[in-house]
């Protein structure tokens, strides 16, 4: 038996042997295996380094130019289960992308369904003709489901104001005109300014994952399609590897300080309740060659972009609250309940009050898709006071060490508690009902900071991009919009410029400055969000009308401290979500409609139930509620 220190004992003797078994016999091993050509891969046009939206979309404009791409992912598949409220530029991008794509190669060379009819990204992703609901994205894509699209379209915008007013609870309801979806996808109508495209609203919402899978079917069968037919590959795809890890390798810097880069391919494995991928024993590693340009875009941590000496710095706004600049930061609760919140798109701003009466803002939102019940993602927002202690809570007692299961338990309970009044408060459920629904998924604590680095060019033939260079308040799901409507579409701009002439390196350097003005927009517009009142994808018009509506100032800011979240940042690490681990509370899935929104602030509805329970309660608080 192997020694506990050998840094191989993260699997069993018997595993590796069989891996290594496995390659010396020229079998491929697990899912992630390639075909045996690695015709195409060496110098490509473009090479990504992490194919998730960002990445995908600058692959296909490379490819729709007449450029030659590689892709890198370790992860397999897209897995990432958020829900993505849509503006409606990437529709329009996936319709150019079509249209350049059967321009520049005919029908021969553009993938099919299985029924043989060409597949189109526009319409694959909404098309008026179809519907929306419950789908599952490869039977879309494939043809089998002929009835659907991807996407859901919103029909409710709803924006709750719970804040109080002259000391007593008030609520104001707006509803908002729901957006039109285009017809047809009209390149015409794609945005190039990232803060006009933030400021207007959201049109669509569908899972990241359904989104992404589209992008990565459409990269495999372009592959397929090429090396069936005997032609040099326009795409070549490596899922289940990573960049060489070994000191001196896998970025390997050239004369001219362009980088040449190696990969390998990894096993994937669950080890102990941790996640662990090592090299495929027997492996070799690919050399890609010198691309023309690469581009890490690997999420908001990219160890990559880190080994190239790319570093992201916390971002400091000043909120106008008397505190001078400060970290945008706010923490929040996700999970998502098996219940039809529909084509909605449900926002709710509240005071919470500390024990000294301060005022502290929190926000919610609810996002569903059109026609499926399975889809109610709720996020919380946490009031900076609180720190979910079991300690203070008296669930454990004083000393409880902070690592056993009982601290940790009670911590869960404290967290899954809250997260239950508060998502009640948005879905207009009551909470005993609510314990009663399937949660799939969490509830999740994280939180949002906005950082950026300070160049988007990490080498002379590099950038970064995506998450992975800037994040910031990712809760109207800005962050998304940004890589795949903004930063994707720069690399387009950069094909265009190589394709009339002009050189690399201002090409590049051009691409990099417009990657980091389009975060810059983004953290510009999400700052907001971390201290005033109106939601960004709501569109600049409709948060007119909420502001208007709620007669409170919308330039005010509530009070804030950080002495609370640094206590709960002790108390607990905010690890960022894990989507592929799905955690059940089973129960009910409910596809009944949500209740109306009640005209009658929470607070006040507690109090007239006290009332009628308390004679002489009623008696101290009717004056109060006459004022």
């Amino acid at each position: 038996m192997a020694s506990s220190s050998c840094p191989r004992s993260v699997a069993s003797e018997g595993t590796l042997r069989y891996l290594a078994q496995r390659r010396t016999q020229k079998t491929p091993v697990g899912p992630g295996c390639q075909t045996p050509s690695l015709e195409g891969v060496m110098n490509p046009d473009f090479l990504a380094l992490g194919l998730g939206g960002t990445n995908m979309l600058a692959m296909l404009w490379a490819v729709a130019m007449g450029r030659r791409s590689v892709g890198v992912e370790m992860r397999g598949d897209p897995f990432l289960g958020v829900h993505w409220n849509i503006r409606e530029d990437l529709y329009h991008q996936l319709g150019l992308i079509d249209q350049m794509m059967l321009e520049r190669y005919g029908e021969s060379r553009i993938p099919r369904k299985d029924d043989g009819t060409l597949i189109s990204l526009a319409d694959c992703f909404y098309h008026p003709s179809t519907r929306a609901g419950d789908i599952v994205a490869d039977e879309v894509i494939d043809g089998y489901d002929r009835d659907q699209h991807i996407v859901g379209t919103i029909h409710h915008v709803e924006y709750i104001d719970d804040r109080w007013k002259d000391g007593m609870p008030s609520r104001v309801i707006t509803e908002l005109q729901p957006p039109i979806p285009p017809m047809t996808p009209d390149p015409a109508k794609i945005r190039s300014d990232m803060q006009e495209v933030l400021d207007g609203p959201s049109t669509f919402q569908a899972s990241a994952a359904s989104i992404q899978l589209l992008l990565r079917r459409y990269l495999e069968k372009l592959e397929e399609l090429d090396l069936k037919m005997g032609l040099f590959p326009r795409v070549r795809l490596f899922t289940h590897h990573r960049v060489v890890q070994a000191a001196g390798d896998g970025f390997i810097p050239q004369a001219d300080g362009r980088m040449q880069v190696r990969i390998e391919e990894i096993t994937e494995m669950d080890f102990k309740g941790k996640m662990v991928r090592l090299r495929t024993p027997g492996s070799e590693t690919i050399d890609l060659g010198v691309p023309e340009l690469f581009s890490i875009a690997q999420g908001f941590h990219s160890s990559d972009g880190e080994r190239l000496g790319f570093v992201q710095q916390d971002v400091m706004v000043d909120h106008g609250d008397g505190r001078g600049p400060v970290v945008a930061q706010a923490d929040f609760i996700a999970g998502l309940i098996e219940i039809l919140v529909d084509g909605r798109l449900r926002r709710r701003i509240a005071s919470e009050f500390d024990k000294d009466g301060n005022e502290y803002w929190v926000r919610q939102i609810a996002v569903g898709h059109e026609n499926d019940p399975e889809v109610g993602w709720v996020l919380v927002q946490v009031p900076d006071y609180m720190t979910f202690c079991p300690i203070e809570a008296g669930l454990v007692p004083e000393g409880t060490c902070k690592n056993s299961p009982e601290y940790f338990s009670a911590y869960q309970i404290l967290l899954y508690d809250f997260y239950i009044e508060q998502s009640a408060l948005i879905l207009e459920v009551e909470p005993h009902e609510l314990r009663r629904i399937q949660m799939v998924y969490g509830p999740k604590l994280f939180s949002l900071i906005e950082r950026m680095g300070e160049d988007a060019r990490i080498a002379p033939n590099g950038v970064i991009a995506g998450d992975s260079f800037g994040n910031g308040h990712f809760l109207t799901s800005a962050g998304a919009m940004t890589g795949m409507i903004g930063h994707s579409y720069r690399f387009l701009e950069y094909w265009q410029r190589r394709a009339e002439g002009k050189c690399v390196e201002s090409s590049i350097r051009l691409l990099a400055d417009r990657i980091k003005s389009d975060t810059e927009a983004w953290l510009g517009v999400s700052a907001k969000e971390f201290s005033e009142a109106i939601p960004i994808n709501f569109g600049a018009e409709r948060g007119a009308q909420i502001a208007a509506a709620s007669g409170i100032d919308p330039h005010k800011h509530a009070h804030s401290i950080a002495a609370g979240r640094r206590q709960r940042h002790s108390l607990l690490p905010l690890d960022p979500s894990d989507w592929r681990r799905l955690f059940l509370r089973n129960g009910r899935v409910v596809s009944a409609s949500l209740p109306p929104l009640s005209p009658e602030h929470p607070a006040l509805r507690e109090w007239e139930k006290a009332m009628n329970m308390d004679p002489m309660m009623s008696s101290m608080l009717e004056p109060a509620l006459g004022d």
